[in-house]
């Protein structure tokens, strides 16, 4: 595929991007269209609910541009998810680019597709016109207008009606020396198929931006198991919306892990579109420095005798801020909903601060939902006890944050990914009065 174009996001440079890609016409048209949105939408305010707790008024758009290719010799870093993991295939981009990407022979027999997204645009174009930006809104806000725009890169996995993939996929993005990710990520697991996707990103401490989006459609029966780590450079801005449609029968186990960015404000949505769906989200954040993370998450209940369960623990250190803000919403028609939803939240610090905003929007009589959140401080007597055994301060609070996070970690089947999540904070943790 064409490189991308060095330059703001400006028309003269949006017309340059086009013109530098061949791509059909369904697209190009789709991207006109959320150009122009974007053009006429003004950047988020404080005065919007969503809004009201993440201040990006240091966020400027003329500051960054177009995806520009990475610089030669670059590589992005190790991975953290698949330390003595067989993968079944994998898929490495750098600044939107991507510069590796494998399957194996015998999957790609069967009919399943893993690979740059935006190489798919021409190989499976129809597939892409009925399904890209199926689950996502493409001009929600102005982050999303460009990201529908100008995405580039990007990881499709599609998986036929009744394949299972035995192995993980993985998938890591990076970015280096300042530039910016536009990176969308589409999944499809039709009827009866089975997978798991292991996706990661990072990056360099310079001034970055991200602004990407993930679909996963779950298909009646299918399984899927998608890890989200989110392990952006401290200077990156970080804006996505994700979203998951989760079929008849279908089950859904989505972990996401928020450790990096400058800031971070996204939208996690997943919704229940067929009788007898589950959805299980795990989410492990943890916080340092000035860090501010904002995740907004939606479990959208729309047919009968479906089953949502989300837990989100939080680590906060230094003047760092975690904002968590959950909605359960029940449609008429799903009566015999199984919701849960809860948040916790473990201060390092007394000039942390974190916002845990749960809430219910229930239409149906017929229901069992509950919500909660706690927040609270490492228990002085605690550290006392560890270091009366001859651990010292750092360890004693690793050890009592690792206890913190091991309800979630229980949740989660891959090893490498519990193990992966509990040596990256670990590394974190600096000892506090």
């Amino acid at each position: 595929m064409s490189q991308t174009v060095t330059a703001s996001f400006s028309t003269e440079a949006f017309e340059a991007f086009l013109s530098a890609r061949r791509e059909p016409d369904w697209l190009v048209e789709r991207r006109r269209q959320a150009w122009d949105a974007f053009n006429q939408m003004s950047l988020p305010s404080r005065r919007e609910e969503e809004w009201m707790r993440t201040d990006i008024r240091l966020f400027h758009f003329e500051k960054f541009g177009m995806p520009v290719p990475p610089p030669a010799g670059a590589a992005p870093p190790p991975a953290l998810l698949t330390h003595g993991v067989e993968l079944a295939g994998r898929l490495v981009s750098l600044n939107s680019h991507t510069v590796t990407s494998e399957l194996g022979a015998e999957l790609s027999r069967r009919g399943v597709v893993f690979g740059s997204l935006e190489a798919a645009t021409t190989t499976h174009s129809e597939l892409l016109r009925r399904n890209l930006f199926r689950a996502v809104d493409p001009i929600v806000d102005k982050f999303a207008a460009l990201h529908a725009a100008v995405w580039s890169g990007g990881t499709f996995l599609y998986v036929p009606k009744g394949v299972k993939v035995e192995l993980p996929l993985h998938a890591i993005a990076a970015l280096t020396g300042g530039s910016t990710d536009l990176e969308h990520t589409l999944v499809i697991l039709e009827e009866g198929s089975e997978a798991t996707l292991l996706s990661e990103t990072a990056g360099d401490n310079a001034a970055a931006l991200h602004c990407g989006a993930i679909e996963l459609l779950v298909g009646p029966g299918a399984r899927l198991r998608y890890v989200n780590l989110q392990n952006w450079g401290t200077g990156t801005w970080h804006f996505a919306h994700q979203k998951a449609l989760v079929d008849r029968d279908a089950r859904l186990q989505w972990t996401i892990g928020a450790l990096g960015s400058r800031l971070a404000k996204v939208n996690q949505h997943v919704s229940l579109v067929g009788t007898r769906a589950a959805a299980q989200v795990n989410g492990v954040m943890f916080t340092e420095g000035r860090q501010h993370l904002s995740y907004h998450t939606l479990q959208h209940h729309r047919a009968e005798n479906c089953q949502s369960d989300l837990l989100y623990k939080g680590a906060l250190q230094d003047e760092s801020r975690l904002v968590w803000r959950g909605m359960i919403k029940v449609d008429p028609a799903a009566q015999k909903t199984d919701g849960y939803q809860r948040n916790d939240n473990l201060m390092l610090s007394e000039a942390a601060r974190a916002d845990s905003i749960p809430g219910l929007e229930i239409e149906a009589d017929d229901v069992r939902c509950t919500h909660g959140s706690t927040a609270g401080r490492v228990d002085d007597s605690q550290i006392f006890y560890a270091r009366c055994r001859g651990l010292t301060r750092k360890e004693a609070i690793r050890m009592i944050v690792a206890g913190f996070f091991q309800q979630v970690f229980d949740r989660i089947p891959i090893e490498s990914v519990r193990e992966a999540l509990g040596e990256a904070i670990g590394r974190r943790i600096r000892e506090y009065e």
